[in-house]
């Protein structure tokens, strides 16, 4: 271990001890595969096992700002197990920003893990807000996501989720000038497909994918690495649809749960363009024609 590593470590350390009101050491390290943004490590300590998540170069707030999420839907009295925040690093120049996670050790999924899911994503979504936003900004990958407090859904999924997306697409050069036009003019007419919803904000997970789920020691379905906000709950349902993953069970559950408005899977489309769109500022024009499918079948 070289002496910056070994700063880090301590710093590491340190930041743990402060949380826990105990002596930490680290005893041993092991990567911990999913997303594609941050180094996820399970540590093995005197104090036991914690997962840490660290990046160098981790734009401003981004880990306290995903705390904020996991404190939020911790909060919101759901069932489904949500990773207690151990410590935020501070920034500090030349170490790398980092999240320390209680550790939720994954096993074989049960029988009743639909189930058990699609109550518990009805549950979180019964936790509301006067408006749609958050109270910070967070990230949606790397992207940053503005989350104003705003009394109007149009508004805000118009504004601060795919108006957003159209800026760093146009900005990057990722769509034509007649594309971003088509866009435009898609979220002018976002009224003619989606309204209010009749529940209110509802906070949401807001980047639910299979990778960001998995089962908890106890058998619950557990959420991780959110990017949350109280939105309209089809949202969620956009991401959740978009890449597969979830049965059809869990749908079924949570409509039971907590009744879905009629004729939400024709707007879920509009509701996978923003993870779309957000796909193609990451990682490039490989999600372009899905983008503009979508924005062709409301034009």
């Amino acid at each position: 271990m070289n002496d910056a590593d070994a700063a880090s470590e301590r710093m590491l350390e340190r930041a743990i001890e402060r949380a826990i009101g105990a002596p930490v050491r680290i005893l041993r390290r092991a990567p911990l595969g999913g997303g594609s943004i941050n180094d996820t490590t399970h540590i093995e300590t005197t104090q036991g096992a914690f997962v840490v998540k660290a990046h160098r170069r981790a734009p401003s707030r981004m880990f306290q700002a995903e705390a904020d999420g996991l404190n939020a839907l911790r909060a919101s009295g759901t069932t489904l197990a949500i990773p207690r925040v151990i410590a935020v690093g501070a920034d500090e120049p030349g170490a790398p920003s980092f999240l320390v996670l209680e550790y939720l050790a994954a096993v074989r999924r049960r029988a009743d893990f639909d189930e058990r899911l699609g109550r518990g994503l009805a549950e979180l979504h019964r936790a509301g807000a006067d408006q749609f936003g958050f109270h910070t900004d967070n990230y949606c990958g790397a992207t940053r996501q503005p989350n104003p407090w705003t009394p109007k859904w149009i508004d805000f999924y118009g504004e601060s989720r795919l108006g957003h997306q159209l800026r760093l697409a146009a900005d990057a050069s990722l769509l034509s000038p007649t594309e971003a036009r088509q866009i435009d003019s898609l979220i002018a007419r976002l009224d003619d497909w989606i309204g209010e919803p009749s529940s209110g904000p509802s906070l949401i997970h807001g980047d639910l994918w299979s990778g960001n789920l998995h089962a908890e020691e106890d058998g619950r379905p557990a959420l991780i690495d959110p990017a949350a906000s109280y939105a309209h709950r089809e949202a969620e349902l956009g991401m959740m649809t978009l890449f597969g993953g979830f049965s059809a069970r869990v749908f079924a559950a949570y409509d039971e749960a907590f009744a879905l408005e009629h004729g939400w899977r024709d707007r879920n489309p509009l509701y996978q363009l923003y993870p779309l769109m957000n796909h193609l500022n990451l990682f490039g024009g490989g999600y372009h024609s899905q983008v503009m499918d979508v924005v062709r079948r409301f034009s």
